[in-house]
């Protein structure tokens, strides 16, 4: 069923034991509410991301709402779920930005453009998923290398936070950091789940109050104070062109004043170049593997079988990149915090979902409200990111501690490590004219490629089985 729900019980309780299935939902102003649950727990990442990438995130948020509309109806509402703002292609976007010097509108739209192709070969990932199997993509990428893949992933946009937020106001990036920290593991249920929401917000008002009692604050803004020796403003940062650190305000809201209370948000078109495109395409695996993780989970939360929807999942998750990538939006992914949600409240109902994505689309008719989200200081989103970067790259430690892979391997360990290393750095390695793979892209490849060089070298045909956990004698 796609559209369309019988009323569960009453529409208004849930006896012990009982879950609202997704084709079921309780009275439509309960359904409202978990609808707008749906929005701030997706909300928090979903605008974040686009900050840290340089897009609108006005532009993010409203076509998340359409994004997940478009997904529902792709998969027949069989697999509740929201597509907020994917964090696997900040580390090929920042390269994009660096390639393009000063010139942002070129850039914006070689990002979105190459994200728009990222999502068209997901979208045929998903079709041959649902055509061959969940088993190919398994031979492909397993979860030595998806694992490694999520970990660069993370740890590779460790250079984003030391050398682009952290420096602009590091006192309130180590207080924002801290905050995040003691509400996730302080305060539990929702005020858990939307800790970094709060600990952004408690930053942003931190940056406010000091500049009307600290005052100014000299710092580097990366882009906008580009100075030569001489003191004039250059284009692009290289040998004669450096980023100089000058006195300005943390929080500015002239923008916000500017800005309309209705309307459309500042839609642009994508464009073409293969280079950016090779910078973004290792995200895609993380996104293979992230939307089965995704629907599976949900699988077992509502007691289905939903194997014969993960193709259609991962098609679906291509296409909404597509569609907000081809208007300037952000990519997109299943998200494990509305997944939480649903796990805290035993609502599965995709109304709840509807309603979401309803409610999101009319938030980015506001330009107001993405001008303030813009105005966020940088301080404020180093504090914020080392967690998420930190949380994405661990993620990936957790698919090899789930799959109990064989690190004792060096079939595992040589080529994990080498890639993992090189996205860190982030190396560049110059192929030929003015390309150049580095950072994630490089080491995607190294990962990906050098594996299934070495299992074809050492003759293996499969995949070797994990290597059983140590019994003990004591319980020490």
């Amino acid at each position: 069923m796609v559209v369309g729900w019988t009323k569960h019980g009453d529409g208004k309780h849930l006896a012990p034991g009982e879950v609202v299935r997704p084709d079921e939902r309780l009275t439509w102003p309960r359904m409202v509410g978990f609808g707008a649950q749906h929005v701030i727990a997706m909300f928090g990442a979903t605008f974040v991301f686009p900050l840290v990438m340089g897009l609108d995130p006005n532009v993010a948020v409203m076509m998340s709402g359409v994004a997940t509309i478009m997904f529902l109806l792709i998969v027949k509402g069989k697999v509740p779920s929201y597509l907020g703002t994917s964090a696997s292609f900040v580390g090929g976007v920042f390269a994009i930005r660096a390639a393009a010097g000063g010139d942002v509108a070129n850039a914006d739209a070689l990002v979105t453009g190459s994200i728009l192709v990222a999502g068209f070969v997901l979208a045929l990932a998903g079709l041959a998923i649902h055509f061959l199997g969940v088993q190919i993509i398994h031979r492909i990428f397993p979860p030595v290398v998806t694992g490694a893949v999520v970990m660069l992933i993370g740890f590779g946009l460790a250079f984003v936070v030391a050398d682009v937020y952290w420096p602009q106001d590091h006192w309130v990036a180590l207080v924002t950091m801290l905050v995040t920290f003691l509400v996730i593991v302080l305060f539990k249920g929702f005020i858990g789940r939307i800790g970094v929401l709060v600990g952004l917000v408690t930053g942003f008002v931190l940056s406010w109050v000091l500049d009307r009692t600290a005052g100014q604050i000299t710092s580097v803004l990366p882009g906008a104070n580009l100075r030569d020796a001489a003191g004039a403003a250059c284009p692009a940062e290289g040998t004669y062109c450096v980023a100089t650190a000058f006195p300005h305000d943390r929080v500015s809201f002239d923008a916000v004043a500017d800005a309309p209370w209705f309307g459309l948000p500042s839609f642009h078109a994508p464009d073409f170049k293969t280079s950016a495109v090779l910078l973004v395409l290792p995200a895609v695996i993380a996104l293979i593997a992230e939307n089965i993780g995704h629907v599976k989970a949900v699988g077992e939360m509502t007691g289905t079988d939903v194997d014969p929807y993960v193709g259609r999942a991962v098609l679906a998750d291509g296409v909404g990149t597509m569609v907000t990538s081809a208007v300037g939006g952000s990519p997109t992914t299943t998200y494990a915090e509305n997944i939480g949600v649903m796990a805290a409240t035993k609502v599965y109902s995709t109304a709840a979902y509807y309603i979401a994505g309803i409610i999101a689309i009319l938030f980015g008719l506001c330009p107001k409200f993405g001008a303030l989200i813009a105005a966020t200081p940088g301080g404020v989103l180093g504090g914020v990111t080392v967690i998420l970067y930190g949380m994405i790259g661990l993620l990936g430690a957790k698919i090899w501690i789930e799959n109990r892979v064989n690190f004792a391997d060096p079939v595992n360990m040589v080529p994990i490590g080498a890639g993992i290393i090189l996205a860190i750095g982030p190396v560049q390695h110059l192929i030929g004219g003015d390309f150049t793979l580095e950072g994630i892209a490089l080491g995607t490849i190294v990962v990906l490629g050098g594996y299934h060089l070495l299992r074809a070298i050492a003759g293996r045909a499969e995949e070797p089985a994990p290597v059983p956990e140590p019994t003990r004698s004591d319980p020490g």
